[in-house]
């Protein structure tokens, strides 16, 4: 019981305000105690007041009791909302502080790309938009005005023992079946079950496709604003219709709970009346215990409220998140010396590899030996490994067996910082900062005459280079900004990998480094990649042979293992696999004329 208790989240939410703001959260909990208190303060000031003018003695201290009890209730009551503001915005900025270091603390990336974190990753990262409910700085008012309510409910039930021990715990009793009676469907955590999460990531999906600029040409274009506002709201009408099963009141539970609480209160009134009316009571006190025994009835009208819910959660699906990232994502840091590496080779020795969640083996078996200083093209079909093989070289996965050895040396004994910072990389995916183009062509170097030449310089070869001034930043979004086209990002995107090679890289992974070029601009492009490149070790991968055919060797990759290796002459002249991808490629770029004769459009041989 004790440990199931411990591990509820609202407790990790209690214990979360004070780690996220110690001061703010003893004043909130002090200001919730003191205003729950107030109104068993005020019975009993109003009891010395009547009392005093009962007896006929001076009503100096009574009114002035009065009068500090309610400017207190007057005054607290703004004072709690902006502690609840204050604090609220203090714990949702702990918050996404812990969940970006559990995100980018792991040296690998598997912690971001597994299915069963997706759901605690989606609601830690949304919890604070309003979406599913209140951002936290809203939610502690509603919070605090639950816990408040229970207080104002125990005062009064602590004042009313002064009557006689049992009637606050009869009271007590009565009131507090009504959280159990008519709330007995409402246990929380069915607000956070997997068809909620599921209503909950539908929801999201659909108001990123009305909100969102890329979606916005396609929305348009064919005619899917209806559905998408639609399909927004269907889902969420599904989501507060499953969070409203989750906490409605049970109509065959009223009448019980009605005849409890009447019963309770009865007894105990008529009991305060009968000992007024005998004279065991006088007026003063009849005031006070009357005034009490209405008072416990709060607890029913406060607690645990649905507000709670929506903040707890996302603080358990943080802490959940925080051990199971760093897990997931965590690798081997070794620490030979990888500077200036690889001097001989880069080989693949027996690899296996299969993404975490799944069973189909991505890459099995894998032999493949790329010289240092040699440029080596991949290619084959979607889904045969390319693009794993290039994570693996950054080292952001591990094989789960075999080795990727680097001059004879085990990729997992290799300190990663060093071996990253002498790889460069451009992904599909790349990343487009919102930030200056010498930021974005070189991150996280500070500002000189040596960076911005080298700058200056990648940008040429990328043939960026007449796009804008270096501190334009990339960015409609701020003064002075420009958009640039997706073609002009992918340069960008190739810059930013030959300044690293500039500036030391060793190694360069090109994955698919100029799908939105035409090409005749990808063929130009990548001459320029080669010739500034052509100490360095070179891995490409393309689908486009215009691209591949320049590389000093090409390796064809199916089922998760090497199937042909050699330059564009060799594998053209074994008449495989190559062969058939390339002429089945280059049939796209040749078209009959009037007379039948087939015209070249583009020369990919």
């Amino acid at each position: 019981m004790i440990r199931r208790l411990w591990d509820r989240q609202e407790r990790k939410f209690f214990g979360a305000l004070f780690s996220a703001s110690p001061g703010y959260a003893t004043a909130w909990w002090g200001l919730l105690v003191l205003r729950g208190a107030l109104p068993a303060l005020l019975a009993v000031a109003t009891g010395s007041l009547i009392g005093a003018i009962d007896r006929g003695t001076s009503l100096t201290g009574p009114l002035t009791f009065v009068g500090i009890v309610f400017v207190a209730s007057q005054v607290l009551s703004p004072v709690q909302e902006v502690v609840s503001a204050n604090l609220g915005n203090r714990t949702a900025s702990w918050l996404n502080d812990r969940l970006m270091e559990a995100c980018t603390t792991p040296e690998g990336i598997a912690h971001l790309e597994r299915g069963d974190l997706i759901d605690d990753l989606t609601v830690a990262r949304d919890f604070d938009l309003g979406q599913a409910g209140p951002p936290l700085s809203i939610s502690m008012g509603f919070i605090a005005g639950g816990l408040q309510m229970i207080a104002v409910g125990l005062a009064a039930a602590i004042v009313l023992f002064g009557f006689s021990w049992w009637a606050p715990l009869v009271l007590l009793a009565a009131w507090s079946s009504t959280h159990w009676l008519l709330r007995e469907s409402g246990v929380w955590r069915d607000r956070n079950t997997d068809e909620v999460r599921n209503a909950q990531r539908h929801a999201d999906y659909a108001y990123r496709l009305a909100v969102d600029p890329p979606a916005a040409k396609e929305v348009r274009l064919f005619g899917l604003a209806d559905w998408v506002i639609d399909r927004f709201g269907g889902h969420r009408r599904r989501l507060y219709e499953l969070q409203w099963e989750a906490t409605r009141l049970r109509e065959r539970s009223v009448l019980t709970c009605l005849l409890i609480v009447l019963a309770a209160n009865a007894f105990v009134l008529w009991v305060i009346g009968e000992q007024t009316i005998d004279g065991r009571l006088d007026l003063a006190d009849a005031s006070v215990y009357l005034q009490t025994a209405v008072g416990v009835g709060a607890i029913a009208f406060g607690g645990l409220s649905w507000a709670l819910d929506g903040s707890a959660a996302p603080v358990a699906a943080v802490l959940r998140l925080e051990a199971a990232m760093a897990e997931a994502g965590a690798l081997p840091r070794g620490a030979v010396p990888a500077t200036g590496l690889p001097v001989r080779e880069i080989r693949f020795r027996d690899v296996h590899f299969t993404y975490p969640g799944t069973d189909r083996p991505i890459l099995d078996r894998f032999d493949l030996i790329i010289p240092a200083g040699s440029s080596l093209a991949i290619v084959g079909q979607n889904g045969a490994g390319k693009t794993t093989l290039a994570k693996l070289l950054c080292r952001l996965y591990d094989p789960q067996s075999g080795a990727i050895e680097v001059d004879g040396t085990d990729l997992r004994n290799l300190d990663v910082e060093a071996w990253r910072a002498g790889v460069a990389a451009v992904f599909q995916d790349f990343v487009r900062f919102e930030r200056s183009l010498r930021s974005n062509v070189a991150p996280g170097r500070d500002p000189s005459a040596q960076v911005d030449a080298e700058v200056e310089a990648a940008l040429h070869d990328a043939g960026a280079h007449s796009l804008a001034g270096l501190d334009v930043v990339l960015s409609r979004a701020y003064e002075g900004g420009i958009d640039l086209s997706g073609g002009q990002w992918q340069r960008v995107a190739l810059a930013r990998a030959l300044a690293k090679v500039r500036l030391g890289a060793r190694v360069v992974l090109l994955d698919e480094p100029t799908a939105q070029l035409d090409v005749r601009g990808e063929s130009e492009i990548f001459e320029r990649v080669l010739a500034a490149t052509r100490e360095c070790t070179t891995i490409l991968v393309s689908h486009r042979f215009s691209t591949v055919r320049l590389a000093d060797r090409i390796c064809v990759v199916e089922h998760g293992g090497v199937v042909e290796m050699g330059s564009h002459a060799e594998l053209m002249a074994l008449d495989g696999r190559y062969r058939t991808m390339f002429d089945m490629q280059a049939s796209r770029f040749v078209e009959t004329d009037e007379e039948g004769e087939e015209v070249e459009l583009e020369s990919l041989a």
